[in-house]
């Protein structure tokens, strides 16, 4: 799930990102309480950019994943409405068993007070849960199998590298545009380390009931629906159909303008979307499947990005 309404306006990273070498992949260090491992760049964690007391990096511990999963759970379970588990609510964290096999990319501020008698510790503030297809096969599969049907998709590209986006959120006063470059800028630097080749995801609108949500969806079904190479439907027990209006009857300006702005943002990318849309009760939400192909991205953005993120990227 990509979080609806957490995130403004999306804008490609900038100059004001401070430019951070790549560093060769060094020792793979064990994290307690997950089968995984978390690798580190060097002798150093793997810093993506910075802007200000702001910075985006891979979690290296499992106590940096434990406070994505507090935020998570701030963010969907007491502002928004999803419903947790007994298990969530007495730990107040939005906890999956993906989280073990997925990297987690997070901005964390440093301009933090110490607590009396203790150090600062840099907050987390923004996260985007990682999972490539590597991992991904050799563990059942991605999260988004549960919702659609994307085996074929993937087999009918044999020669691609994968990457499932998904669980972004930001905390309410760091919703900003430079919260979101940098959480995008450390995207396209892990894109572009990994030699990625297509992103896929569920994104989510706000609330369950498909007629409420008849113009975006039907906006994304007859002005944004995923070419057939790159076509996928949500499961048949899930699926909810989005062709809810006609297409002359679109407002195309009111419908963009209802859409969460993470989706407009993927649209801004050259993202198209799967067939059908998938109600998620716990969440409170209705998912739509995001397809976005490296190399549908257009050209000024891949320019803003910097072809090699060498301008901003670790």
């Amino acid at each position: 799930m990509i979080s609806p309404s957490v995130e403004p306006k999306v804008k490609l990273p900038n100059a004001g990102i401070a430019p951070l070498p790549l560093l060769k992949q060094g020792k793979a260090r064990s994290l307690p309480g997950f089968n995984r491992t978390v690798r580190h760049y060097g002798d150093f964690d793997l810093v993506l950019g910075r802007i200000g007391s702001l910075e985006v990096r891979l979690a290296t511990t499992t106590a940096e994943i434990r406070a994505a999963q507090k935020l998570r759970y701030k963010v969907f379970y007491e502002e928004m409405s999803a419903e947790p588990n007994a298990t969530a609510r007495l730990s107040r964290r939005d906890v999956d068993q993906y989280d073990a096999l997925c990297d987690h990319l997070l901005v964390l501020d440093h301009d933090v007070k110490a607590k009396p008698f203790r150090q600062s510790k840099p907050k987390v503030v923004g996260t985007y849960r990682l999972l490539r297809q590597d991992v991904a096969d050799r563990h059942g599969g991605f999260y988004t199998a549960a919702e659609y049907d994307i085996a074929p998709l993937i087999k009918s590209h044999p020669g691609l590298r994968f990457l499932e986006l998904g669980r972004s959120c930001v905390l309410k006063p760091y919703r900003n545009k430079r919260t979101v470059e940098l959480l995008w800028h450390g995207i396209w630097a892990y894109v572009l380390h990994h030699r990625i080749d297509v992103m896929i995801g569920c994104a989510s609108l706000e609330g369950t009931d498909p007629k409420e949500l008849a113009l975006p969806l039907s906006f994304l079904h007859h002005f944004a629906s995923a070419p057939q190479e790159w076509q996928a439907s949500a499961v048949p027990a899930r699926f909810t159909p989005m062709d809810l209006m006609a297409k002359d009857d679109i407002n195309q300006k009111a419908a963009l303008h209802a859409l969460p702005p993470m989706i407009k943002g993927y649209l801004r990318l050259g993202a198209t979307f799967g067939r059908g849309a998938v109600i998620d009760r716990q969440f409170g939400t209705t998912d739509v499947l995001v397809i976005l192909p490296v190399s549908a991205i257009s050209k000024r953005y891949i320019e803003h990005f910097g072809s090699s993120a060498d301008r901003h990227a670790a």
